[in-house]
């Protein structure tokens, strides 16, 4: 039997040393097959989590939403939940303290918080502002009184409003601040991964994406990333072979190929029987 305060411990373990796979699923099925197939430790999906209410990416979910469908993930599985919480449901740095609370309130392990509005364009916050956002949640999981894992994201370099030298200088900020795992998306190379790991002490996450996906996990790990996660790229596959499958067999060409490669049911079955949360 797994308490949720042995999650909690677990969760924080697991950056200490080593690296690993933090999944992101979107609902409790995926949440159950991902723990059925070697999952540690999971991560909601905001982009994941959009596309099941059929909603684009990006600012359409409320806080209330997010943490309900964090609570249904935690429910799924005996493993310990992280929740991605965009920019932490609002710009000011109270905002990102009380989605802390709440995060923790529902049971998570952890929470990320991007330096990036969820305004159009998504603009980086200030560089200070960005900082006394990350103080005050940091702030918050420290009055827990229990593991709580709080990321820091320095989201411009993905979203093309700053190089890799600025989110160094946020994440080494960010860690001054409180934050426990620091996290960089998409940087150009993995050379610039291993220049962000090396600029700071705390954990570093890394986003397994675009052209990431052709490395190992031992590639991660032998220049010192932590933990690694997907974001919302597992889903996205699964969307794109729905929506493959389905033109073909609606479309002009009447074909039912793109049905070809599936489990079977049974195996499916046996997977999500074998997982049972003891929350």
């Amino acid at each position: 039997m797994t308490s949720i305060d042995e999650r909690h411990r677990l969760f924080q373990q697991l950056h200490q040393s080593g690296c690993f796979v933090v999944p992101n699923p979107w609902d409790i099925g995926s949440a159950k097959l991902m723990a059925a197939n070697g999952a540690v430790a999971l991560a909601t999906t905001s982009a994941g989590h959009a596309f099941t209410l059929g909603r684009p990416d990006m600012g359409t979910i409320t806080r209330d939403e997010a943490l309900s469908h964090a609570q249904d993930i935690l429910a799924a599985t005996p493993l310990p939940v992280t929740g991605d919480f965009e920019n932490g449901f609002g710009d000011e740095p109270e905002d990102v303290a009380q989605t802390v609370k709440m995060a923790a309130e529902v049971g998570l392990s952890g929470c990320s918080v991007e330096d990036t509005s969820m305004d159009a364009g998504n603009a980086a916050y200030s560089f200070e502002l960005a900082v006394e956002r990350i103080r005050a949640g940091a702030a918050a999981a420290q009055k827990l009184g229990r593991p709580f894992v709080f990321c820091a994201r320095a989201d411009g370099v993905m979203n093309g409003h700053y190089d890799t030298d600025e989110a160094i200088r946020r994440i080494r900020a960010f860690e001054q601040a409180g934050a426990d795992l620091l996290y960089v998306p998409l940087p150009p190379t993995l050379d610039d991964v291993a220049r962000i790991v090396q600029s700071v002490s705390k954990p570093i996450n890394a986003l397994a994406a675009g052209p990431y996906r052709k490395f190992k996990r031992q590639d991660f790990a032998r220049i010192g990333v932590r933990r690694i996660s997907i974001g919302s790229a597992l889903a996205r596959v699964t969307h794109h072979h729905i929506a493959k499958a389905t033109s073909l067999m609606c479309g002009e060409a009447g074909s039912f190929e793109g049905l070809a490669d599936a489990a079977s049911g049974d195996e499916i079955d046996a997977m999500l029987a074998s997982v049972n949360s003891d929350n």
